[in-house]
Order: C-alpha cells, then sequence, then structure tokens
C-alpha cells in the first residue's frame, strides 16, 4: 500500500513539475472555469428566477450577495491558506504536513461557517438593513437570507475542500462536486418558486439543498483516498505555527472577500438613493460582470497550483512563464467574451427586468464594466501569484486595493458630482487603477527570480 501511495505522489510530482508549463496550466484550468462558469449561472439563475416575482424581491439578491461574500471570505481565507501549504508541501515532498494543513483549515472553516449562521440568523433584519435593504427590499431579503445562513457551513467548508483539490492538482475533481451542486440549484430554482409556490423562499431553500449536495459530493473525495492528503482529527494542528501560516497566507483572500462585502454594502447604500431600480440593476451588472471575469479567473486558478509546486520544488523558471501566459491568456478570454456583452448589453438586463430605469442604468453599467473588464486580470494574477507562492504582503496589499480601498472611496465620492454616472464609473475605475499598481510589482518580482535549482 505505502509502495502505491509513493508511486502517486512520485507520479503528480513529475506531472507538476514537468509538463509544459501552458499544457499544464491550460489542463488545470480548463475544469476550475467550468466549475466557476456554473457556479455564476446558478447564481444568475437566482437573480433570474426571483427577479420574476417582482422589482424588490429581485433587489434583495443584490443585498443578500454581501452575506455570501462574507461566507466566501472565511472559505477562501482557509482555503487558499491551507491549499497554497499543501501545494509547497507536496512539491517539497513533505506529505504528512500537508495533511496537518488539510485537516486545520477544512475543521476552522467549519468552526467559523457555524458561527456566522447563529450570529446572521439572530440579528438578520440589523444585517440586511446595514447591507443597503430598503423597506420594500427587507422582506424578501429576510427569507432568501435565511436559507444562505444555514448552508454557511457547506459553503466555508466546501470552499476548503475545492480549493485543497485544486492545489493538488485535481481540479477535475473539484469541478464535479461544485457543477453538480449548480446544475442541481438550476433545477430546484423553478421546481421550488413556481411548482411548489414557495416564492423567494424557494430560491434560497434550493441553494441550500444544491450547497450541501455539493459539499458532500467534494468530501467524498477525501473519504476514498483521491487526495494525497488526508483528512482527519489526529492531522489537526495543535500548535499555533500551521494555523497561522494558514490565516497569513490565506489572508489576503479574506481582505479580498471581505472588503467585496464591504463595497457591495457601500454600492447598496449608495444605489439606494435612487430607488429599488438601481439596486436591483447594479447588481444584474455585478453577476454579469462575474460570470465574464469567471473565464479568466478560472485559467489563473489553474495557474495557482502550478506556481505553488514548481516554487516550492525551485523550478522557477515554470513560475515566470506560467504567470506571463496566464496573464495574456486571461486578457485575451475575458476581452473576446466582454465585446460580445458590450454588443448586446440591453438584452442582457432584459433577461432580469424591463423596466426602462432599470435598462437604462443596466445597460449604461454594463457596458462601462465590459470595456474595464479588459483590466482587472492584470491586478488578479498578481495577486494569485504572490499568495501562491507565500508572499503574502504584497498579495494582501495588492488584495485590498482591488476589492475595496481603491472602490468604496470612489462609491462614496464620484456620486456627490455625478449622480448615478458616478456608481457606474466607481468600479471600472477600480479595476484600471489597481492594474497600473500591480503591473509593476509583477515585473520587479519576475526580474529578481532566480535560477532553477
Amino acid at each position: 500500500m505505502r509502495k502505491a501511495v509513493n508511486t502517486g505522489a512520485d507520479s503528480q510530482y513529475r506531472k507538476m513539475t514537468e509538463t509544459p508549463v501552458t499544457k499544464l496550466i491550460i489542463l488545470l484550468g480548463i475544469p476550475t472555469t467550468i466549475s466557476m462558469l456554473i457556479t455564476n449561472i446558478y447564481n444568475m439563475a437566482d437573480t433570474y428566477f426571483v427577479s420574476r416575482l417582482s422589482l424588490s424581491a429581485g433587489g434583495a439578491t443584490s443585498i443578500v450577495f454581501g452575506v455570501m461574500a462574507i461566507l466566501q471570505a472565511f472559505g477562501f481565507m482557509f482555503g487558499h491558506g491551507s491549499g497554497s501549504n499543501i501545494s509547497r508541501m507536496l512539491g517539497s515532498k513533505h506529505v504528512e504536513k500537508a495533511s496537518q494543513y488539510a485537516s486545520t483549515g477544512f475543521l476552522w472553516a467549519l468552526f467559523s461557517g457555524a458561527f456566522i449562521m447563529i450570529i446572521g440568523l439572530v440579528f438578520i433584519e440589523p444585517l440586511m438593513r446595514l447591507l443597503g435593504s430598503t423597506d420594500t427590499i427587507l422582506p424578501f431579503a429576510v427569507k432568501y437570507c435565511t436559507f444562505i445562513l444555514i448552508a454557511a457551513p457547506a459553503m466555508t467548508g466546501s470552499c476548503v475542500l475545492n480549493n485543497i483539490l485544486r492545489y493538488e492538482g485535481k481540479a477535475t475533481l473539484a469541478m464535479i462536486g461544485l457543477t453538480t451542486g449548480g446544475i442541481l440549484n438550476i433545477a430546484f430554482d423553478p421546481l421550488f418558486i413556481f411548482k411548489f409556490k414557495m416564492g423567494i423562499s424557494g430560491a434560497g431553500l434550493a441553494t441550500a439543498l444544491s450547497q450541501y449536495i455539493s459539499f458532500g459530493i467534494l468530501l467524498s473525495m477525501f473519504l476514498r483516498k483521491k487526495t494525497q492528503s488526508r483528512l482527519s482529527v489526529r492531522f489537526v494542528a495543535k500548535e499555533f505555527k500551521i494555523i497561522g501560516d494558514i490565516v497569513v497566507t490565506g489572508l489576503p483572500s479574506l481582505a479580498r472577500q471581505g472588503l467585496n462585502s464591504v463595497s457591495t454594502m457601500a454600492l447598496n447604500m449608495q444605489a439606494k438613493l435612487f430607488g429599488d431600480a438601481a439596486i436591483a440593476a447594479m447588481g444584474y451588472v455585478g453577476r454579469t460582470s462575474n460570470l465574464i471575469f469567471s473565464v479568466g479567473l478560472g485559467i489563473g486558478q489553474g495557474f495557482q497550483p502550478v506556481s505553488a509546486f514548481n516554487y516550492g520544488a525551485k523550478k522557477y523558471s515554470r513560475v515566470k512563464k506560467g504567470t506571463l501566459f496566464t496573464l495574456w491568456f486571461g486578457v485575451m478570454l475575458i476581452g473576446v467574451i466582454s465585446a460580445g456583452c458590450f454588443a448586446f448589453a440591453p438584452q442582457i438586463i432584459s433577461l432580469f427586468r424591463k423596466e426602462a430605469e432599470v435598462m437604462l442604468i443596466g445597460s449604461e453599467a454594463l457596458r462601462i464594466q465590459c470595456v474595464f473588464l479588459l483590466f482587472l486580470p492584470v491586478s488578479v494574477v498578481v495577486t494569485m501569484l504572490f499568495q501562491s507562492i507565500g508572499k503574502n504582503i504584497p498579495a494582501l496589499v495588492l488584495s485590498c486595493l482591488q476589492s475595496g480601498l481603491v472602490f468604496i472611496p470612489l462609491c462614496l465620492i464620484l456620486p456627490k458630482f455625478w449622480g448615478i454616472k458616478g456608481i457606474e464609473l466607481a468600479q471600472p475605475l477600480t479595476f484600471f487603477i489597481a492594474a497600473i499598481i500591480s503591473l509593476p510589482c509583477m515585473i520587479v518580482f519576475l526580474m529578481r527570480l532566480p535560477q532553477d535549482e
């Protein structure tokens, strides 16, 4: 048995360090891209079906998106924090150490999800108002968010399981779990909302059920020993160092997703001044932009295990080549998709609601986003690079710039001068500013990489 495990580990090591970099990134990126597309599609499906109920119900999905961002913040912190360390441990052939990072990150993710669930359910109405809910949106937001909070432990736990699989180079296994949950969510939505006449509660129940099913499938990959790292109570770290490594490495993800939640709150609070139509329209634009970006981000997440593994194996030329390939490939993919969305922006927004005000705000904001999305891969790829190799401080700083430190001031200031147009411009300008700051950081780092050992 030991010989079989060693043979599998050696085979995986050769795959990650000897397969041509561009081919390896695409091989790992395609399953991740499919997973992210399905995840974003079922988020859009929730928004689409709920929007059939009323304008205020559609606005509720924009409000609750802030809660989902909080859950993702903790899930990705423990997921990327443990995953990055696992990949480097496997790259340097420390398999048992990798299991310690896996088990510890998973357990803490479950605890954080359960804690958020309890606090959120107790203070659900104040939370919805804090995230920008109007009086008309509030009843829908409370009903929808209740089920999202019930699914909180599954969401945070799945983030860790998914990222461990990705960082081990098993992206296809992660794809199976995520896409199954996403497809079920899309199927459950119309069944619960319309067939069983549950309304917006049906959308929440569909999401909760699909999240727990997806969580079960991802967990089964570990129970069936499809991975090198193991999940076991005996591997949960008692010492602070491993927990500290996970948190510090995952801090950029926590900052990014946490600031996304604050940014969503700021956006909704500003849009609230212009009515429910503005909240709903900007929510539709955000979901569409996330769908576009998921293609480039999926390839980028295929790059993360490659960079982490090869950095741990001291094959620095592969890290450099992978970074440059991921950057231009991401820009190319997003450029093609953005061009199509720019051309059909009114038709895309009309899929959700057809009110004149929603159409006007949504179409204009989406077209501006499509132009500036070309800058987004720069900051994201650089942040992914630094996070995957353990350069935590620059990863944290760039992550914060991308997610909120630039956007929140712009979102609060620009509407004072340009009204709703200022809200539409805040996110695109953030993409541009973050790219201008990130690019020199990447160039300097790649120039200073040593020769391969």
